[in-house]
């Protein structure tokens, strides 16, 4: 294998949070979410780095060249009295897909979660990303079609905190 492709997974470091939150905005626009993408560095290296981290990421790079990120944070479950590993974001650059980065990318997560114990690995998709869906379920993914996600945020978010 030549340097030109050789994939290194590694620890998003600080001084990689300029990149994660290109990496971020790269994917909103993908996603047709770009305008909820607020997301600033200092909130970013605070979320990652802060003194109480929330979550972690971990960079690709493609011969050296930053080719994807994957950032996760662990979750709970009560039923198996076990933490779980949370796949929040994963993207990588379209110049760099077919080069089976994403699928390292989530074998090294899988592999973190076995590692620390995890009873599960998991994360959303969005129903119309057909190409992601099948590629997930090509890799033993099986789609939760049971649950749906529910969210509260900004106002409807602050009313429910100062309900009573």
């Amino acid at each position: 294998m030549t340097q030109s492709n050789v994939l290194d997974i590694s620890p998003a470091q600080p001084a990689d949070v300029p990149l994660v939150l290109e990496l971020i905005r790269d994917l909103a626009r993908y996603e047709k979410l770009e305008h909820e993408c607020i997301a600033t560095e200092q909130q970013l290296r605070q979320s990652l780095f802060g003194e109480r981290p929330a979550a972690e990421a971990v960079m690709a790079r493609y011969g050296g060249v930053p080719a994807g990120f994957a950032l996760f944070f662990h979750n709970f479950s009560t039923f198996l009295a076990r933490p779980g590993l949370y796949l929040e974001d994963l993207f990588v650059r379209p110049e760099f897909r077919s080069h089976g980065i994403g699928k390292a990318l989530l074998k090294h997560l899988a592999r973190l979660a076995v590692q620390r114990g995890c009873g599960r690995f998991e994360w959303s998709v969005l129903d119309w990303n057909r190409s992601a869906r099948d590629f997930y379920e090509s890799l033993g993914a099986k789609p939760m079609s049971d649950w749906i996600v529910h969210r509260v945020s900004g106002e409807a978010l602050a009313k429910l905190a100062g309900a009573d």
